[in-house]
């Protein structure tokens, strides 16, 4: 998959598996654009592939839109950013709620917005990837605002790809197992919850970044030219197990 001439925005970009699509995206050619709220992590991205960097706090919504036009125009967006906080169903605090849902589902949407509005009224066609996560479809312990704020993206990308298709923008979701990424080790750092996961994907180990890469990769690219609106676990088998 070559993306020579490209541009691609990638939000989460700083870390994980925004770090490695950004990455691999640069080294098949695309100019990247890298949105993170951590200016060190964007300033060592940008010395490593010379992306643009944007740092923003995508918890804001002025400044999630505001970041969303400074990045345009683009080819290809990547809505990868995402946050978590471990609280069960009955201490899960409002604060924490909302705090999610504005990282995972709300700057989704903004930053798509700008991008769709920019590329129908151009009369361009791309693609956008939104990162979910398996526990949109599973029920996982201390993950209540998480798991609700997936599963809202995941609603979001079904209109999104409804309404975006025939305007020439295909929209897809991708939804990682456990990715060995800093927000994944402070999750599942307790060996035995660990365990517990790791035992029901066959293929016996957590997800890589680039494993994750890879796909949203292929979902931007041509080779992907029918698929639209799909659900796509990116897990090892763990929904079948």
């Amino acid at each position: 998959m070559d993306f020579t001439g490209k541009h691609v925005i990638v939000t989460g970009a700083g870390k994980g598996i925004g770090r490695a699509t950004a990455v691999m995206l640069a080294r098949r050619g695309a100019k990247v654009t890298a949105l993170s709220r951590s200016a060190t992590d964007l300033e060592e991205l940008k010395n490593e592939i010379g992306c643009i960097p944007i740092a923003v706090d995508l918890a804001d919504p002025d400044a999630t839109r505001a970041a969303a036009l400074r990045a345009l125009p683009a080819d290809f967006l990547v809505n990868c950013a995402g946050t978590t906080e471990l609280q069960s169903f009955l201490d899960v605090t409002v604060e924490n709620f909302d705090l999610l849902y504005a990282v995972n589902t709300r700057a989704p949407m903004i930053v798509s917005q700008e991008y769709a509005r920019d590329m129908v009224r151009n009369g361009r066609k791309g693609a956008i990837v939104n990162v979910s996560s398996v526990a949109a479809f599973v029920g996982i312990p201390d993950h209540a605002a998480y798991c609700a704020s997936k599963s809202g993206l995941d609603g979001l990308t079904r209109v999104m790809a409804k309404e975006l298709a025939p305007r020439g923008i295909r929209v897809n979701g991708v939804h990682p197992t456990v990715t060995l990424t800093p927000m994944a080790v402070k999750a599942w750092s307790d060996p035995e919850k660990a365990a517990g996961m790791l035992n029901r994907i066959p293929v016996g180990r957590f997800a890589d970044p680039d494993d994750i890469a890879e796909v949203i990769l292929f979902l931007l690219s041509d080779e992907a030219a029918m698929v639209n609106g799909l659900s796509m676990p990116v897990d090892g088998g763990y929904m079948i197990a």
